[in-house]
């Protein structure tokens, strides 16, 4: 198939569209394209996931479960754990994970996977597009790589793109069908396929970019934006309790500026499957050009100290009020990484409960979205929320703000209160402390 003739059967949406990885990024992709017209075959290699799309049952947050068991029961949406539907289709998607090892070096062992499981049954006239965040040299470096290793020639043959996924769970305004798109792909038809593929699915512009690397480096440069504003109220957070300054009064201030601010709020530390990782990705790669990215990595350090700074207050409250970590009961209100999602992914909850733990005290928790969790091999289940809880701890620690939960019954019930998120903000109480906040 040539590259016209891919190109019109995107455009009529008649392309047979294969979707790799069927998590937070990869359902909700699948989903609208079928919802767009296209019959879309989901590759997923948890069996438990494969038989909830093909029962049209829905896992994913973002997904609306109606939306989804409508596509599957139209037959425009099917999941297997089959790689060798790649030979009926047109378009090959990835949406695997690309983690960071416990050396914060990328792990790009998914998507060599997926590639090698696929290469038996790629086809000349195919797209492929990888949405996986990573560092720039990614498409090329390793997929065309290991395609035209099979003599099929990128841009002839077949066609190769990357398109950063955008996913914010959780986010009610943007959703996969409204947010703009960026595509870079190896040759300029290349580009052009990708991009029509997603021009016939989403509401949101396509903007189309020179090459993949630069595709790849835009979300990287998307997220280290964040990493650093992040990090630099985190730190002034820390400063401002010295100082006996509100920082969260500060910021509020600040937003009254029509230019040049942007307010970003501090918090126990980073979650979810972006933030926490992928400035790291351009980190370790540039470590290839003898390049030092410190601001990156100045950001990362003061954002994983935070859980460690939570837990250094939440002592020295508890100390104040006559108690010993030690044995002391902490009850952590939220450990999903952020409000009103069930998303535990890099959350810093987690680790402020696995170092509470080592000090001894007795953790519990409560989560209206997370009904259980395990951290250091030990599963808790979240507990209802009542006055008899709040009484028997001697700490409530706010590290996730859900908007569901009853922050006036936290700090009528709870003998001490330590807020990370600015949660209690309409509230003075002596016993109600908050992050950033000096006394």
């Amino acid at each position: 198939m040539t590259a016209t003739t891919l190109l019109a059967k995107v455009k009529a949406r008649q392309a047979v569209v294969a979707v790799i990885g069927l998590g937070y990024v990869g359902l909700p992709l699948a989903v609208e394209k079928a919802k767009a017209g296209f019959s879309v075959v989901g590759v997923e290699r948890n069996p438990e996931r494969v038989a909830m799309v093909n029962r049209g049952e829905n896992y994913i947050g973002d997904v609306v479960p109606d939306d989804l068991a409508a596509v599957v029961r139209a037959g425009k949406l099917r999941a297997t754990q089959d790689f060798s539907v790649v030979a009926d289709v047109d378009v090959v998607t990835i949406c695997v994970p690309t983690p960071l090892d416990r050396n914060k070096q990328p792990d790009t062992s998914y998507i060599e996977y997926v590639v090698e499981q696929s290469l038996p049954y790629l086809h000349r006239g195919q797209l492929i597009v990888l949405e996986s965040t990573t560092y720039p040299g990614t498409t090329e470096e390793i997929i065309q790589r290991q395609v035209e290793a099979r003599g099929l020639v990128v841009g002839r043959d077949f066609f190769l793109a990357f398109s950063p996924e955008r996913v914010d769970p959780g986010n009610q305004r943007y959703k996969t069908k409204n947010t703009p798109k960026v595509v870079g792909g190896v040759t300029k038809d290349c580009t052009r396929i990708a991009a029509a593929l997603y021009e016939q699915v989403l509401e949101g512009e396509v903007f189309q970019v020179s090459s993949p690397r630069v595709a790849e480096m835009t979300k990287i440069l998307e997220n280290t934006f964040r990493i650093v504003n992040i990090s630099l109220v985190n730190e002034l957070a820390q400063l401002c309790e010295r100082m006996g300054i509100d920082i969260w009064e500060v910021i509020e201030a600040a937003k009254t500026k029509p230019f040049g601010f942007m307010p970003f709020y501090p918090g126990p530390g980073l979650g979810g499957h972006c933030i926490p990782l992928d400035p790291f990705y351009l980190s370790w790669k540039a470590k290839e050009y003898d390049f030092s990215t410190r601001f990156i990595e100045l950001a990362g350090q003061v954002n994983d100290d935070m859980p460690h700074h939570v837990v250094e207050r939440s002592m020295i409250l508890l100390n104040d009020a006559g108690k010993s970590v030690r044995k002391a009961k902490v009850l952590v209100l939220g450990v999903a990484y952020k409000r009103d999602i069930d998303d535990t992914r890099e959350s810093p909850s987690l680790k402020v409960i696995s170092l509470l733990c080592h000090l001894g005290a007795d953790v519990v928790y409560h989560d209206p979205y997370v009904p259980s969790v395990t951290v250091d091999g030990t599963e808790y289940a979240s507990r209802p929320l009542d006055e008899k809880l709040l009484r028997g701890c001697d700490l409530a620690l706010i590290l996730t703000d859900h908007s569901n939960v009853d922050y006036g019954l936290v700090v009528r019930g709870a003998p001490l209160v330590f807020d990370t998120r600015n949660a209690t903000r309409s509230v003075r109480a002596p016993h109600v402390k908050r992050l950033g906040v000096g006394e």
